[in-house]
């Protein structure tokens, strides 16, 4: 099913994102996790690209979780493949049933011998237009970012750019992570201001580890608000207690978003269930999930 096809109903859709170990232990651990989040009925999940992993791996996840009875969305970065290799994937997703796909430019290699292929992609908008011009029939999906790209702090502008890429072909946005919900709604108010009408999903990922979440907001510029991050400081090697406090917080951030018409929740997982367990199971019981 295509993931657009999802959103506009009467229930708000809820969906997780995965990616791929680097070790066997690791994809031991993950199909742990999915098998605990199975029972919460995702709508989808997306599998997203690591650099430890070859540009073909996200798509074997997806098919993996497809065979479970779960949709799967496989992401796919531009910045480091030629248009051919591009081209190829793609009809790979497509003959084996994969019908959405992330659409992203990826993290630029910090290698300083990094070159980028000479017939490659600049931009996720070129990549979304590509997969539109080929004519493959696929759902779209792409990032939004409520405080910025990390290359340009202008809202203005980062709008503008994500205008582009809706123009280009994309179905649904999907935000990169925040933890203050007016954000939030500000990005959705400057995006319809500038004419997207496609479903923009709040991208949650819970504080289960502070110094991670520290070291991630860090690399992002992504803000945590300061009483947060005081009730994070004081419990910083107390990892129960810091993810008791990001469960907590969490939660009412989906609670919030979802009362005040948010489309869906889109769970960063980390490759790990109990906080986006313990996060639905809240929302269901205040009746706001399914």
């Amino acid at each position: 099913m295509r993931v657009d096809a999802l959103y506009g109903g009467p229930r708000p859709v809820v969906s997780f994102e995965f990616f791929p170990p680097a070790t066997a232990d690791g994809e031991t651990a993950l199909m742990r996790t999915i098998d605990a989040l199975r029972p919460l009925a995702p709508a989808f999940v997306s599998i997203t690209r690591t650099g430890a992993k070859p540009r073909e791996a996200p798509v074997e996840l997806a098919l993996r979780i497809k065979g479970l009875g779960i949709e799967g969305a496989a992401h796919m970065t531009c910045v480091r493949d030629t248009r051919d290799e591009i081209a190829v994937l793609l009809e790979s997703m497509v003959a084996q049933g994969i019908e959405n796909v992330v659409a992203l430019r990826g993290d630029v290699p910090v290698d300083p011998g990094f070159v980028r292929p000479r017939d490659g992609f600049t931009y996720a908008t070129d990549l979304v237009t590509f997969i539109r011009d080929r004519g493959y029939p696929l759902c779209v999906i792409g990032a939004g970012h409520p405080e910025g790209h990390p290359e340009c702090r202008d809202l203005d502008r980062s709008i503008a750019h994500l205008k582009q890429k809706v123009d280009s072909g994309l179905d649904v946005v999907i935000t990169q992570l925040f933890y203050d919900n007016r954000d939030y709604f500000a990005f959705v108010e400057r995006a319809r201001r500038a004419g997207i009408t496609v479903p923009i999903v709040a991208g949650i990922m819970p504080i289960t580890n502070w110094p991670q979440i520290e070291r991630i907001t860090r690399l992002s510029g992504n803000q945590v608000p300061a009483k947060l991050r005081e009730h994070l400081e004081a419990l910083r090697t107390d990892e129960a207690g810091a993810m008791a406090v990001g469960i907590e917080w969490a939660t009412a951030q989906c609670a919030d978003l979802l009362r005040k018409g948010a489309p869906g929740i889109h769970f960063y997982t980390l490759n790990r269930s109990p906080a986006t367990r313990a996060i639905f199971e809240s929302l269901r019981n205040e009746g706001l999930v399914g």
